[in-house]
């Protein structure tokens, strides 16, 4: 089982606010994304670029994982925010409007050239991307790639098909569980799309919910007021731990050593179900 991050809030902060930047630090977000794109207005992108590098730099955000959404490599931005984003302390380099699967190996390769030890996390918020979504996945299996991560930007998606969503998102789901099966077959964390009505708590969490029993590992956020639901959604319950650590200690008993299947509480219990309560344990210990 691979090292495990709590993905479960990823709160984007516009890369233009100093303020906003510096406040991110005390915040309970697991992932703090310093966006350079859309939160950004043309205007301003060369300096947002400057401060978000000058925040990074900084230090003080803990075990955060800190995130640089750069343009897009076809702006007249993408290029320098890419070679910025390489330069800094971030974990990793956010590509929006990911289409295609040789757009990882391009910035993959870019990175190499750099000497950069960032991972990828690529936006799916296209139509081709969603078509495209497992090839792009398929490419973390690659020696030379460092895809570590989708995120479902489901705003774009919506502007891009025109569909309308309804409170449980049926025009989204096709979308949603394509993204996450090609994620997950990959080895990849899929974290969902944001919800846009941040005064709106019922509804964020019957979406983040949502998002959990489809498979999502977190869900990316706009509004600090939103992270206590989503973090709460995305934790393993206490019931959910005591479950596990129940499933491990019963494997473990000298008379079901070797064994793939026992019984429990008048259950069948199987190997496979081990392995997910090493994974809730594991992610509990790492949120802990």
């Amino acid at each position: 089982m691979k090292d495990i991050r709590p993905r479960r809030s990823a709160l984007y902060m516009p890369g233009s606010n100093v303020r906003a930047l510096e406040k991110a630090k005390g915040l309970a977000a697991d992932v703090i994304i310093m966006d350079l794109e859309d939160a950004v207005a043309p205007g301003v992108k060369t300096a947002a670029r400057d401060q978000v590098v000058a925040a990074i730099s900084s230090g003080g955000f803990g075990r955060k994982e800190v995130v640089v959404r750069i343009n897009g490599l076809d702006t007249p931005w993408g290029a320098d925010d890419l070679a910025a984003a390489a330069a800094s302390k971030a974990s990793a380099v956010l590509i929006p409007k990911v289409s295609s699967a040789d757009m990882i190996a391009g910035v993959s390769r870019v990175l190499d050239g750099l000497a950069s030890p960032q991972k990828v996390w690529a936006m799916i918020e296209t139509p081709l991307g969603v078509l495209n979504v497992r090839e792009i996945a398929a490419t973390a299996g690659q020696n030379s790639s460092r895809l570590d991560c989708f995120i479902i930007g489901t705003n774009d998606l919506l502007k891009e098909t025109r569909a309308e969503l309804d409170g449980n998102r049926t025009a989204a789901l096709y979308w949603l569980s394509a993204i996450m099966t090609a994620g997950k077959a990959y080895g990849l964390d899929v974290l969902d799309g944001v919800y846009n009505d941040f005064k709106d708590a019922g509804g964020l969490l019957h979406e983040s919910r949502q998002g959990r029993q489809l498979g999502m590992d977190g869900k990316t956020i706009i509004h600090p007021d939103q992270i206590s639901i989503v973090n709460d959604v995305f934790r393993p319950s206490a019931d959910e731990i005591t479950a596990a650590e129940s499933i491990i200690a019963a494997f473990e008993l000298p008379e079901n050593k070797g064994r793939g299947a026992i019984t429990m509480n008048g259950r069948m219990v199987e190997l496979l179900h081990a392995e997910m309560a090493h994974r809730t344990v594991a992610l509990a210990k790492a949120i802990a």
